[in-house]
C-alpha cells in the first residue's frame, strides 16, 4: 500500500493516525503568558479538527523571550496550571490518536514588540523589557539593540527551556518541538547574520550551532520520556546568510542528540529576506533535510489544496504536512482532504451530520 496523507506515521515513541499536523500560530492573546478562554476555544477546535498532530503557539521559556505581551509562556506556576486546563479540555473532544505538543521558545532580538494588529513594531519605552541575542545587532531599523548573551547568560537560558520541559511533562503535553526558526533567539545563533561573535559560540558553523545543541541536550535530558522534534528555518533567503547545507548539517546533530523530526520552514530573520512564496514554496526544503539527514521532516508553508498535500507524502518530499492558515479558514480541513482524496473520515458524533455537506461541498468545488 501506497503511503499517502490518512497513513498513520510514527516519530520517536508516538504514533500518529495521520500525516496532517497543524503548525504553531501564535495568538497574542495570553495573560503574562498564561492560556485564556481564547486559548481554550482554540486549542478544542485545532483537537476537533481531524488532524493527527496538534502543535500549539509559540510558548516562551521566560517573560522577557515573548514576542508581545500577549504571547504565550511556560515559565511560571499560572502558566502551567493554565495550559493544563486548556489542554485537558482538548483531550477530552480531541480526535482519536491526536497527539499535542508544545513549541518551546525564547524571541531574543525579536522580543519587545507591538501584536500585529497593532502594528507589530517594538513597543515604546513606557512598555518594553531588556532583551536579549547572540551578538548586539538590532533586527531592523526602529527595533532595540539586544544585549549579546554571555556564558552565564547562555547558561542560564539552557536551564530555563530545561525548565519549561519539566513543565511541559506536567501540563500532560505528548511532545515538545524546539523553535529554531523565523528568526528567534535559536536561529539568531545560527544564522551569520544576526550571529557576529568571534569566540566559541560563532563564526564556524560548528561554533554557532552549540547553543541551540545545548538547549536540544537539556531538553532531551530534563524530558526523556517527551517524543521531541525542532521547527528550523532551512535558509535565510539572504545571500551570506544561514544555507540549506548548514540546516542538513544542524538537522543531523539534532537528529544525534535525539530529535525525532524537523518541521522546515525558512526565513524570519532579516528584513532583506527575498523569499518566492507560493503554495508549497517551502517542500523542497523538507525534501532536502529529509535525504541530507536522514531525518523525518514535516513539510509546510501555504499548502491548502489536499491533493497537493497528498503528492507531497506519496512522493517522499516531506513525512508530514503542516497546516496554519488554511485551517484558520477552514476549521475542518482535514474532512475536506479526506473527502477530496476519497477517503473513510469518522467526526466526533455531535459533528457527524455536517459530513455530508462538506463532501457535496468538496464535489462542487
Amino acid at each position: 500500500m501506497s503511503t499517502d496523507l490518512f497513513t498513520p506515521i510514527t516519530l520517536g515513541n508516538l504514533e500518529f493516525p495521520n500525516r496532517i499536523a497543524v503548525a504553531p500560530m501564535c495568538q497574542y492573546s495570553a495573560e503574562d503568558g498564561s492560556a485564556t478562554d481564547w486559548h481554550l476555544q482554540h486549542w478544542m477546535n485545532l483537537a476537533m479538527s481531524g488532524a493527527g498532530m496538534v502543535t500549539v503557539e509559540m510558548t516562551d521559556v521566560e517573560r522577557r523571550g515573548r514576542i508581545t505581551h500577549g504571547c504565550l509562556g511556560l515559565y511560571s506556576d499560572d502558566n502551567e496550571a493554565a495550559a493544563k486546563r486548556t489542554l485537558d479540555a482538548a483531550r477530552r473532544v480531541a480526535h482519536p490518536g491526536a497527539k499535542f505538543g508544545v513549541q518551546l521558545a525564547h524571541a531574543g532580538r525579536k522580543a519587545a514588540n507591538r501584536r500585529p494588529w497593532e502594528g507589530g513594531n517594538a513597543l515604546g519605552p513606557e512598555d518594553t523589557w531588556p532583551i536579549v541575542s547572540a551578538s548586539p545587532i538590532a533586527f531592523a531599523e526602529g527595533w532595540q539593540v539586544p544585549h549579546q548573551l554571555d556564558e552565564a547568560g547562555m547558561q542560564r537560558l539552557v536551564s530555563l527551556f530545561a525548565e519549561s520541559a519539566r513543565r511541559a511533562i506536567r501540563v500532560g503535553f505528548d511532545f515538545i518541538e524546539l523553535h529554531s526558526a523565523h528568526g528567534y533567539l535559536l536561529h539568531q545563533f545560527l544564522s551569520p547574520l544576526s550571529n557576529k561573535r568571534t569566540d566559541k559560540w560563532g563564526g564556524s558553523l560548528e561554533n554557532r550551532m552549540r547553543f541551540p545543541l545545548a538547549v536540544a541536550h537539556a531538553v532531551r535530558e530534563a524530558a526523556p520520556e517527551l517524543m521531541i522534534g525542532a521547527r528550523m528555518s532551512v535558509t535565510d533567503w539572504v545571500d551570506g546568510g544561514f544555507t540549506v547545507e548548514e540546516a542538513v548539517e544542524v538537522a543531523r546533530a539534532y537528529k544525534e542528540a535525539g530529535l525525532s523530526y524537523i518541521c522546515c520552514s525558512s526565513g524570519g530573520n532579516s528584513p532583506l529576506q527575498n523569499i518566492p512564496t507560493g503554495p508549497g514554496y517551502q517542500v523542497h526544503l523538507a525534501t532536502a533535510v529529509r535525504e541530507g539527514a536522514g531525518i523525518a521532516t514535516r513539510a509546510v508553508g501555504m499548502i491548502d489544496d489536499p491533493r497537493q498535500a497528498d503528492s507531497i507524502i506519496r512522493e517522499d518530499k516531506a513525512d508530514m504536512v503542516a497546516i496554519a492558515r488554511a485551517l484558520i479558514a477552514d476549521p475542518r480541513w482535514p474532512w475536506r482532504a479526506a473527502a477530496t482524496l476519497g477517503h473513510e473520515f469518522h467526526p466526533a458524533p455531535q459533528l457527524q451530520r455536517g459530513e455530508p455537506f462538506m463532501r457535496h461541498w468538496t464535489q462542487k468545488a
